[in-house]
This record gives structure tokens, C-alpha cells and sequence, in this order.
């Protein structure tokens, strides 16, 4: 068992099967899991309820707008992909094409959002970042509540960093989608 005061954690285990971490999330059911391509299984707590409403805002938003067209689905952080690279990452919310879906279970969605919480390490959620683009996302946001910035992470291109703004608008995959960053910024 591991004791919530020593989470985040990551242990090395390298050549991980999808049976062992499934075992792994089964052995851990109130934990969020994720596998990195090095070998990293890294257990995290629940999040705080401030952070947890923030997801809850932004994720909502972004399945409103997905459900006016249709073009795609919309996932909590609950939702895990195997990345081409063989990592198993949960991002806080993501927008997948239709498309893209069909190819199975193993797929990287166009478009997702991160959110800094408390017991975030920002150098590790900005590789977390790289890594989502290395492997096929379009567009990806890292947004921090702390300083109240929104990191625009697109493939090929340095972070763009965006601090005090209201709202955010979606381009490529997510073109027409615009995030209301107040309930963000303020969740309680």
C-alpha cells in the first residue's frame, strides 16, 4: 500500500504489459495511473477540490462544444491512451476526432488540456507536453491557475505562453472552440 503522503510517485518499471498495469490500476482504484515510454509508473493522488472543479469547468466546456458539432468525442481525466511511444497517459481533457477514434484503442487524441494542480512538478507536466506532441496531438494546452497562464503547445513549435487572459480559442482540430478561462481562474 502506498501512503497518499508520499504521492506523486514514480517507480521504474521498465517492459510493462497491458495486463501488469492493469493489475497495477486495479491494485491502486483510488489512484490515477499513467505509464511513461521510459519505463515510469507514476501514482498520483486525487486532486484537490479546487482542481477538481477547474477540470470539471474546462472539461464541460469543451464536451458543449463538442456536442454542437459533432465531429468527435470529449474525455475526463479518468479517460487513458497508449501513445505510439508505449507510454499509458491520462490528460485532464481531450477532443478526439471521429475519425481518429475508430482506429482503436491505441490512438493519441488531436487535442488536450492540462491542468498545473498542486501536486504538479511543472517541469515534468511541460515533458508530459512534449511527449503528448511527439506523439500526435495537434494542439495542447498547459494551464496554470497559480499564475493564471495558458502554455499553447503545438508540434514543431516552441510553447507559446499566454498570462491574464479571459478566454482562449481553439485552432486546428478544435477550430470554433473557445474556453471561458473565468471558472478556471476562480473555481470556487
Amino acid at each position: 500500500m502506498v501512503e497518499e503522503t508520499y504521492l506523486p510517485l514514480t517507480l521504474s518499471v521498465p517492459d510493462i504489459t497491458d495486463a501488469e498495469f492493469q493489475e497495477f490500476c486495479e491494485e491502486y482504484p483510488d489512484y490515477f495511473l499513467e505509464y511513461s515510454a521510459e519505463g515510469e509508473l507514476i501514482i498520483m493522488p486525487p486532486t484537490d477540490p479546487e482542481t477538481g472543479s477547474a477540470n470539471a469547468s474546462f472539461t464541460s466546456q469543451l464536451w458543449v462544444w463538442n456536442r454542437s458539432t459533432g465531429r468527435g468525442i470529449t474525455t475526463d481525466a479518468t479517460a487513458g491512451f497508449i501513445l505510439p511511444n508505449g507510454a499509458r497517459r491520462s490528460p485532464d481533457a481531450a477532443w478526439i476526432s471521429r475519425e481518429r477514434f475508430q482506429r482503436g484503442r491505441s490512438m493519441c487524441p488531436e487535442f488536450i488540456i492540462e491542468l498545473l494542480s498542486p501536486f504538479d512538478r511543472p517541469k515534468k507536466l511541460h515533458l508530459k507536453m512534449l511527449e503528448w506532441m511527439a506523439n500526435g496531438v495537434e494542439l495542447g494546452w498547459m494551464i496554470n491557475p497559480r499564475t493564471q497562464t495558458v502554455t499553447i503547445y503545438r508540434p514543431g513549435v516552441e510553447p507559446e505562453a499566454r498570462s491574464k487572459i479571459t478566454e482562449i480559442a481553439g485552432e486546428g482540430p478544435v477550430a470554433g472552440f473557445v474556453l471561458d478561462l473565468a471558472s478556471v481562474w476562480n473555481p470556487i
